[in-house]
């Protein structure tokens, strides 16, 4: 979810997003990395089409005492469930004693090695992970820094510099627990640069277009093995002015879903929804009608134009949302997922990740998305039958003649 970030730079994370394959095992071997090729992902060569999910909460948790066993129940359980793909944060900011970065460049060991752990689990899992970054704004002001708005985060200097030094300390972070670099590390999947960017100042996307172009060259400079996405929820800018009719009610916020996906070091798009918020006084009718032509335009655009692998990489549905009921909200999956499916027969689209997965016991992390998948089992058996169909269309992809 990005309801906090509306204005760019206020949460800049890392994530990781983890695919698992097959069940758990001490010895994991020919792990290979995830690459593209055209509108699709490979991997050593074989198509890759996955079913996965959102868990933001597992450096979190891992770094409390006694909890690390959530993180290894819930991949555990999504395993279970044929889900291949999970997205979580790899990033928290603060002086807290839980919090990652506590300053520019000072980081807390303790919380560093729980990250470390939910690596290691995904690798355990065979998962593989992708990570983004934190914001800097405040520290700059704090250091007397002239800043005039959250958008010189894009362009000034000195936020430049504490976001290249931190994307330095991650991919150069030796594991404690695997002892690979995370660099080497083919848990990973892909780096996002940012969760959800806004710019107030620049509606066109080309302000967020210089930013992304300069990082994510960073980032492969560093390490050009993992691929690089910017982290969109898929608004348009300037770049096609016909695209605009799409954004809901014309939003327009500083990001181009065709021209910072063109970047030549962006490997692959993503897409979120929440029309449940977007559009919150339509009906749900209204809401999903939008939701699917949303997906349909943002996939013909990554197949005809960017040329580039797709992600619906958040949706769901709140049990805040007025008249809520599993029931709508089992529907609501059914639609998203036979939507995906389709659409991944023709070629351009990977897979999609659900808002979010918990583990039981974590009430105080829910934000009326979660599911957990043992004590929603009508909705955990419309998940695991996404996963067969994709697992299955991925076997018949890949050996046509099976």
């Amino acid at each position: 979810m990005g309801s906090n970030n509306w204005s760019c730079g206020v949460l800049l994370l890392v994530f990781v997003v983890v695919v698992c394959e097959g069940s758990s095992s001490d010895q994991v071997v020919g792990l290979g990395f995830v690459e593209t090729r055209g509108t699709e992902f490979v991997i050593e060569g074989t198509t890759f089409l996955f079913n996965g999910f959102n868990s933001y909460w597992m450096m979190d948790v891992a770094a409390q005492p006694n909890q690390s066993y959530k993180i290894s129940n819930v991949f555990r359980e999504t395993t279970a469930a044929g889900l291949t793909v999970c997205r979580t944060w790899a990033f928290s900011d603060g002086s807290g004693e839980l919090h990652l970065q506590t300053s520019p460049g000072v980081y807390n060991e303790h919380v560093f090695q729980a990250l470390d752990f939910v690596i290691s689990e995904a690798r355990r899992y065979r998962v593989r992970l992708i990570l983004r970054r934190p914001q800097y704004v405040k520290w700059a002001k704090s250091a007397g820094v002239p800043i005039k708005s959250d958008d010189d985060f894009y362009t000034n200097a000195v936020l430049k510099t504490y976001y290249k030094n931190h994307v330095k300390k991650m991919l150069t972070r030796i594991n404690t627990i695997t002892g690979i670099a995370y660099k080497d590390d083919a848990t990973i999947m892909a780096w996002e640069l940012m969760n959800e960017p806004r710019c107030q100042v620049d509606n066109s996307g080309n302000t967020i277009n210089g930013w992304v172009e300069e990082m994510a060259n960073y980032v492969k400079s560093i390490d050009n093995k993992h691929l690089v996405e910017v982290g969109m929820e898929g608004f348009y800018g300037d770049s096609m002015a016909s695209r605009k009719q799409y954004n809901p009610n014309g939003y327009q916020v500083g990001t181009d879903f065709i021209t910072n996906n063109l970047v030549k070091a962006i490997d692959f798009a993503t897409i979120h929804a929440y029309p449940d918020v977007w559009l919150s006084g339509q009906d749900d009718n209204s809401q999903m009608t939008f939701l699917v032509r949303w997906l349909e335009i943002h996939w013909t655009d990554s197949r005809s134009i960017l040329k580039r692998p797709l992600i619906f990489s958040e949706f769901g549905k709140s049990k805040k949302d007025p008249g809520y009921s599993e029931s709508g909200r089992n529907k609501f999956l059914n639609i998203v997922y036979e939507k995906i499916y389709n659409l991944a027969r023709i070629g351009g689209i990977s897979g999609g990740l659900v808002w979010q997965i918990m583990g039981q016991g974590m009430e105080s992390y829910y934000d009326g998305y979660e599911i957990v998948l043992p004590q929603n089992p009508s909705t955990a058996n419309i998940v695991s039958q996404q996963s067969k169909k994709m697992t299955a269309l991925q076997h018949n992809l890949t050996d046509p003649h099976a």
